[in-house]
């Protein structure tokens, strides 16, 4: 057997799998163990223009398991024509990205491994291909590597809840499940878990509960959340599984019989004595507890929240967030610890479980420069209006601008018309007033679907009972209605809202932690639904915290058109509105508290005026969109495309090489459309009639291009096909024909020959008979794509 003669897949089946399993089967389980081309992530989804597609998922050669969840090593394959360890660093990108102890790479005649747990004096060594360990030796390689003793490594190994649906743990989850109860086997007791939103937090505190309350290590278990919804979910969701073990507690009553309890703050604890009545159980009844959204009370020193963590003092305690908060007087960090593990907003979308966005920035001339009264104005209830400079700070909070409001609601409007009238939106205001104001404008903008169903545009705010029914009706895929939701606090967190598709800013933030639970609104992906991107349209530059170090997913575009462009995204930007405000600071100390949900809270209330004869227009407005590294960018498509090939080929000469030497062509494009690179919106840009070939050297090295029929008159002209008989003849200026219509892509299908006119010479078996044969009629097309770019355009 000639080994540099196969394919990878070859090598893999004859030498590898062999040897991982063992020679008589009794290594590593093939069924149970050993999970061969594992795509272990989604593959970041790539908008440019109107297009979207994934980009290419990443994918291990092997897996190895001790057991399920319990991976162990990555094997990188290679053909025999490569060295033992050329898929080494493609292993060791894996372990990484896996946390894996262990990476392996392979050509079919040995085995190069890599020992990441520390534990060995030589970190890499060859083994033969009959020595591969088995899954104990590696198993006991790892625990003695971390010091785990047999009472820690029961609970290490304790099982996963499997329902038997096949549903498994995304990659991140297992990382984040497995660090957690290692920690805890190990003796640590304040653990905290970053997770951005929409990756499945609450899916993983129950298996982190479920495998420590089985292999009981931890027995009475207290769920910590903020919010009533948030119980109520989890208890008929994910803890389902815990069945009569769980409680919610209710009513402000305990009872002390159960294992698992969730539990509302607000309803164990209070401001009098008696109504703490978390105290009602002993210090240490429970050996674990768990704070959702651990951001949002618990890092405060003096939270009711931080009350009931140092009341169960001896527990173990879980902090989980998407936005950890750290400040001068709060800290997440100070009292959990530095995080056991990160997944943040950029590696989700990077990913592609979280869904980029695009930006629209609308800048409102009154908004950027201000706006003072003229002498003695008063406003529409016959106030005088204070003499004085205001700006976007007083705007929807001292001062209400009522032809503001209607510009927001009418740009809101063109953008849903000019996508879809039904993309779920919600517009995030400054108060509940302001909500109401943009409720009634949105109503009028959408005059005519909101008189076909009152629900179209709906408030949904704490103090409004008929919009908080919305909610559930908003947040169904199914339901078509609500449509739009106009809020201020209330829908910023806790809200699984999949295919919305809209997020309008026209409040303004000044924290961190608020600007990311309310992008989190929208991260969320829906195929379904169509819903793998969202826009967000923002009126009150609140997304210049883009620029702050903290922030750590970028959008993938950012928009700000002048007051006569249209709302929607172009697909490139031109180069007047080329560069960011990379430098654009975030709001200081004296924005408003985003705290609550009932606007100024500031001792008492200032004067409010109301003026509706004060004109408000667009100024500005901009898209910038994610290149495939996460960057903020703001170069055009054409830009972007063009540094995106010469990445990938050095020059043309290369790029010719490539193109000439596929099989298929459209292999090649397939390969751009990976990194970004969409060909259909370069030709609505440069032209429809030319080749996909010529866009790619025209864009990337100047290439003049040639229409796809020159290109083929060019070929009819050179006469290279006069050894083929008469029909074959017509077949071959058939499929110029077709070429020249259509592209290369439709020529490469045998399925075009199902077709006219190709029908007319017969059969698709009957025209390939015409060339001797199938291998005949590939060749001749090979030499019809020669001719076709044999000279560089």
């Amino acid at each position: 057997m000639n080994k540099k003669a196969l394919t990878e897949t070859d090598i893999r089946t004859k030498f590898i799998t062999p040897a991982i399993v063992g020679g008589d089967g009794t290594k590593w389980n093939v069924m149970t163990q050993v999970r061969e081309e594992v795509f272990f992530t989604k593959g970041r989804v790539i908008v440019r223009g109107k297009t979207v597609k994934r980009g290419e998922a990443k994918k291990a050669d092997y897996l190895l398991d001790y057991k399920p969840n319990l991976c162990l090593a990555v094997v990188e394959a290679k053909d025999n024509n490569h060295a033992v360890g050329a898929g080494m660093p493609q292993a060791l990108e894996y372990a990484e990205i896996l946390d894996l102890p262990f990476a392996y790479s392979s050509n079919g005649d040995a085995f190069l491994e890599h020992d990441r747990t520390g534990g060995s004096a030589v970190l890499e060594r060859e083994i033969p291909l009959d020595q591969f360990p088995t899954p104990d030796e590696l198993w006991q390689r790892y625990c003695t590597a971390k010091g785990l003793k047999p009472d820690e490594i029961a609970i290490t190994v304790q099982d996963y809840y499997d329902d038997g649906s096949g549903k498994a743990p995304r990659y991140y989850q297992l990382i984040a499940i497995n660090r957690t109860v290692d920690a805890i086997a190990r003796g640590e007791n304040r653990l905290l878990l970053v997770m951005a939103t929409g990756t499945g937090k609450t899916y993983t505190a129950f298996q982190i509960i479920w495998r420590l309350w089985k292999s009981g290590a931890k027995k009475r278990i207290l769920f910590l959340v903020d919010r009533n919804i948030l119980a109520d979910q989890t208890k008929t969701n994910d803890f389902k599984p815990f069945g009569a073990a769980m409680t919610k507690v209710t009513n402000r009553t305990v009872d002390k019989s159960f294992e698992i309890y969730l539990c509302l703050y607000q309803a164990v604890t209070g401001t009098e004595e008696e109504d703490n009545i978390y105290k009602q159980f002993s210090r240490d009844f429970f050996d674990l507890v768990i704070v959702d959204e651990c951001h949002r009370g618990s890092a405060a020193d003096d939270a009711r929240w931080r009350q009931v963590l140092e009341y169960f003092s001896s527990a173990t305690q879980i902090g989980l967030t998407a936005t950890p908060k750290e400040t001068k007087d709060v800290s997440n960090i100070e009292y959990f610890g530095e995080p056991v593990y990160t997944y943040s907003l950029r590696q989700g979308i990077s990913d592609g479980f979280l869904a980029p966005y695009k930006v629209v920035r609308i800048g409102l001339d009154k908004d950027l420069d201000g706006w003072r009264p003229e002498d003695g104005q008063r406003d529409k209830h016959g106030q005088l209006i204070e003499d004085r400079e205001y700006n976007d700070r007083d705007f929807d909070r001292n001062l209400i601008l009522e032809k503001r409001t209607a510009i927001v609601a009418a740009k809101v409007t063109e953008f849903l018309k000019a996508t879809s009238r039904f993309s779920k939106t919600i517009i995030f205001c400054e108060n509940i007033e302001h909500a109401e104001r943009m409720r009634q404008a949105m109503v009028n903008a959408n005059a005519d679907l909101a008189a076909a169903n009152p629900n179209y545009v709906v408030r949904i705010t704490g103090d409004n009972s008929a919009g908080k029914a919305q909610l559930d009706n908003f947040i169904d895929p199914e339901k078509t209605y609500p449509v739009i939701a106009t809020t201020s606090q209330l829908m910023s967190t806790g809200v699984d809202a999949q295919t919305c598709k809209l997020i309008v800013l026209d409040k303004r933030i000044g924290s961190m932690t608020e600007f990311k639970q309310i992008i989190g609104r929208g991260t969320r992906i829906n195929e379904d639904y169509n819903k793998l991107f969202f826009t967000i349209m923002d009126f009150k530059r609140a997304t210049a915290l883009f620029a702050d170090p903290d922030f750590d997913g970028d959008p993938v575009q950012i928009y700000e058109p002048r007051s006569d462009d249209t709302v929607v995204p172009p697909d490139e930007t031109s180069e007047d509105d080329s560069t960011v405000s990379e430098g654009a600071t975030s709001y200081g100390d004296d924005c408003h508290d985003a705290s609550g949900d009932d606007g100024d809270n500031r001792g008492d209330p200032p004067t409010k005026y109301y003026v509706d004869n004060v004109e408000v227009r667009v100024a500005t407005e901009r898209v910038q969109y994610l290149d495939e590294g996460g960057r903020l960018i703001t170069e055009s498509l054409k830009d972007y495309s063009r540094k995106t090939v010469r990445k990938e080929f050095a020059s043309m000469d290369e790029f010719l090489t490539v193109w000439n030497s596929a099989e298929k062509k459209q292999a090649v494009l397939e390969e751009l459309a990976t990194k970004g690179v969409f060909l259909d919106e370069l030709a609505d840009q440069v032209g429809h009639d030319f080749d996909a070939f010529d866009l790619v050297c025209h864009i990337a090295f100047d290439a003049p291009p040639l229409t796809r029929k020159e290109r083929a008159e060019k070929v009819k002209k050179r006469n290279v096909f006069g050894q083929y008989g008469e029909q074959a003849r017509a077949v071959l200026d058939a499929l110029l024909q077709k070429y020249a219509d259509s592209g290369i892509t439709s020529v490469e299908s045998l399925e075009i020959l199902k077709v006219d006119p190709f029908t007319q010479h017969g059969t698709p078996v009957e025209i390939v008979k015409l060339f001797g044969g199938k291998p005949g009629y590939l060749k001749a097309i090979r030499e019809l794509e020669t001719e076709l770019y044999r000279k560089a355009a």
